[in-house]
């Protein structure tokens, strides 16, 4: 199959076009930009031109969303009727899932009988148990669906997938304990067995968890209650927490992991900061992950930081020998190709 791979970010906007099989996915072509409102009119003007050499060519269109809710937890075929109730979704993550849908509008209009389907960045954690995935709140605010979804889930299940094979290569006829870090701009844990995820460190929303590039992750809830009986507003504590925090405002330099580690070589106190900060949430996270396992038997780092950094590797490694004999990886994220991967098994299923 030809896919069309469209995500639709909170900054950015990024199409691909893939050849794809139920087991593997080569990129043909690929394009970004930043975003900018209104998304369709943007659409319309920066990417039909760019897409008009694929369309007789592509045989479906797969689109990111980062909620899928308690209702959408596998890849889906898009109706007028789905849309409807994404739209309801819309409030799980104001950011995304609106965008996302201003995209299937614009692609129906362009491309009226062309299959589109959505993948959904919560739907990998859809089996995670009761326990891990329940908050210790009111009833009536639980019955509400305030609970752990986690996100990531896309890049989680290729690295999942990925980790399994190296591991079977290495003559195991079993699926491993794994643990998948996704080091980025935004940053997770999940713990996986027998293939499916049974925790994580993102939950209601992709801010829980550990410390990221502006996000804050994981924080008191007193502390935040507190700010705002100090005065601080919604709109400057939702600010504050996304946009101002992590490396960037622990370092008060950048949330640049590259340029913090070449500023902490050269001594300065908010880049060592941010960099022993962000190592401990992360091996304290792991440590986490592997107790939920009972066990671990493969690490596996991913994402801009996690797969790159071979110097971040090596100090987890010696860091967290305790863990005793684990195999440790990097494999490069590819939500692309695990979403173009999905739709070609989702239509196998279909057909």
């Amino acid at each position: 199959m030809r896919v069309l791979v469209l995500n639709v970010g909170s900054s950015s906007l990024k199409a691909a076009v893939l050849e794809a099989t139920t087991n593997t996915a080569d990129r043909l072509w690929e394009t970004s930009t930043k975003r900018i409102n209104p998304v369709e009119k943007q659409l319309q003007q920066w990417l039909t031109p760019q897409l008009q050499p694929w369309l007789s060519q592509l045989n479906a269109a797969v689109h990111r969303l980062v909620h899928g809710g308690d209702r959408f937890t596998s890849t889906t075929r898009i109706s007028a009727g789905m849309r409807q109730q994404l739209a309801l979704l819309g409030q799980l993550a104001p950011l995304h899932n609106p965008a996302a849908l201003c995209g299937m509008g614009w692609l129906q209009q362009l491309q009226p009988r062309l299959a589109q389907w959505a993948c959904f960045d919560t739907a990998f954690h859809a089996t995670l148990p009761e326990s891990a995935r329940t908050y210790a709140l009111p009833a009536r605010w639980r019955q509400q669906g305030y609970r752990r979804y986690g996100f990531h889930g896309l890049n989680h299940q290729h690295v999942m997938e990925q980790a399994t094979e190296h591991w079977q290569t290495a003559g195991h006829s079993d699926q491993p304990r794994l643990i998948s870090v996704h080091l980025g701009a935004g940053c997770s844990l999940c713990a996986i067995r027998q293939g499916k995820s049974i925790d994580t460190s993102m939950g209601f929303t992709p801010l829980e968890g550990l410390v990221m590039a502006s996000r804050s992750g994981s924080v008191d809830p007193g502390l935040l209650l507190l700010l705002q009986k100090q005065g601080l507003s919604l709109t400057e504590l939702e600010t504050g927490l996304n946009q101002q925090s992590g490396l960037l405002g622990l370092s008060e330099l950048s949330d640049d992991w590259q340029e913090l580690k070449a500023a902490a070589t050269q001594g300065h106190g908010g880049a060592r900061l941010a960099r022993a900060v962000f190592h401990h949430r992360l091996r304290q996270g792991i440590g986490a992950m592997a107790a939920s396992l009972n066990g671990v038997d493969q690490i596996a780092l991913s994402g801009g930081i996690g797969a790159n950094d071979a110097q971040l590797l090596a100090e987890l490694q010696t860091s967290m020998g305790w863990l005793g004999a684990v195999q440790w990886l990097q494999i490069p994220a590819d939500e692309e190709g695990m979403m173009a991967r999905s739709v070609c098994r989702a239509s196998a299923h279909t057909n």
